[in-house]
């Protein structure tokens, strides 16, 4: 058996505020360490703000993640042991992502994933990832994922089927959208038999608002942990022995067909 304490943060981001951001994601960072979270995961585009504004202006650059910038998350993350996985709107050479850079308990620090599913706005300032990508804490294989990633089923299917137990999602939903959310993310855990950790921005980021609603869900998609929209965190354990389980009993992973042949109609 193998368990990772993870936990979904949440809390206000302020947009194009970078310094001011770092900070938050560090006194996050700092909570979740003193609880014995080993894997927080933070909003989508929060170190940037996710905000009109925010996108068109200067953009932290996919060659500087060693820089001093990161060094408040990159200290915290070494103190308390903790691998942060966080969003932010990213500079990569003449390209603009919405990507998620992971900070080590080590203090090293990459971006290995850009969002693949672009929504409304996003379409205007960013270009769409073309890969997936999956990270391994203490052993435990964890896909990731952004936002409108996990509406599409067949995003988190393919990192279950190359290994993963989990699907790490930084996302930011509006007003209005807490029913989808609360339907695509449980959805995701239960057809994959997998657990899911979703963490949600909250409150104002600029002209627009988000609804939070960050939460931890476990390989049937009954939410283990979960937040409103007060800053905080959602702490739960995740047992790989509980995935291996689930998945021998409930077979839809396993009897999934990629080929469903010709369709017929009468």
């Amino acid at each position: 058996m193998t368990t990772l304490r993870v936990a979904a943060g949440q809390a206000v981001a302020v947009s194009g505020d970078l310094v001011a951001n770092v900070r938050t994601a560090a006194r996050l960072t700092a909570l979740a360490g003193s609880q014995e979270v080993r894997l927080l995961v933070l909003p989508e585009a929060f170190l940037t703000g996710y905000d009109i504004d925010a996108f068109a202006g200067a953009l932290p650059s996919s060659e500087d993640l060693d820089g001093p910038w990161l060094d408040p998350l990159r200290a915290e993350a070494v103190a308390g042991g903790v691998t942060v996985v966080v969003g932010t709107a990213l500079q990569r050479g003449e390209l603009r992502t919405l990507a998620q850079i992971v900070v080590r308990a080590d203090g090293t620090a990459t971006a290995p994933y850009d969002k693949q599913h672009l929504d409304g706005l996003e379409k205007q300032f960013f270009t769409a990832g073309d890969h997936g990508a999956s990270i391994t804490v203490d052993g435990v294989e964890l896909g990731l994922s952004i936002c409108y990633d996990g509406c599409f089923p067949e995003h988190a299917a393919a990192a279950a089927r190359d290994g993963a137990v989990g699907y790490l999602s930084s996302s930011a939903y509006f007003p209005g959208g807490a029913h989808r959310r609360d339907l695509y993310y449980p959805a995701r855990a239960l057809e994959n038999g997998m657990y899911v950790v979703f963490s949600g921005l909250t409150g104002p980021c600029g002209d627009i608002s988000f609804i939070g609603g960050s939460a931890v869900y476990d390989p049937e998609g009954r939410r283990v942990a979960g937040l409103v929209e007060e800053e905080g965190l959602a702490i739960a354990d995740l047992d790989t022995d509980v995935v291996a389980e689930t998945r021998a009993t409930h077979t839809m992973f396993s009897d999934h067909r990629a080929d469903l042949g010709p369709r017929t109609r009468v």
